[in-house]
């Protein structure tokens, strides 16, 4: 079985470790009984948040926003840069 690792990991904060096929551990070493609800709340959280991270990989560099900014202006930087990242990945 394949476990959803950062799901578990934000539902269980205090696990052991995790390994597909054979289960999840507390930090004994004993097998920790796994609430699939909690861990699909994990999952929708993590999920809601995924954006933010999203949008950090998407936008230029700070040298280069600020190299923008100079050029074009403070509004065209917000429409030119920020602007269409933020429809790409629009929070939840």
């Amino acid at each position: 079985m394949k476990y959803d690792h950062d799901a578990i990991i934000k539902a269980y904060p205090s696990y052991g470790s995790i390994i597909d096929d054979l289960g999840v551990f507390d930090q004994n070493g004993e097998p920790l009984e796994i609430d699939q609800a909690r861990v699909n709340a994990a999952r929708a959280e993590l999920d809601a948040l995924a954006y933010k991270d999203q949008r950090a990989a998407e936008y230029p560099d700070i040298g280069t926003q600020l190299d923008y900014i100079y050029h074009h202006g403070i509004d065209a930087w917000k429409t030119d840069v920020i602007d269409p990242v933020k429809a790409k990945y629009p929070k939840p």
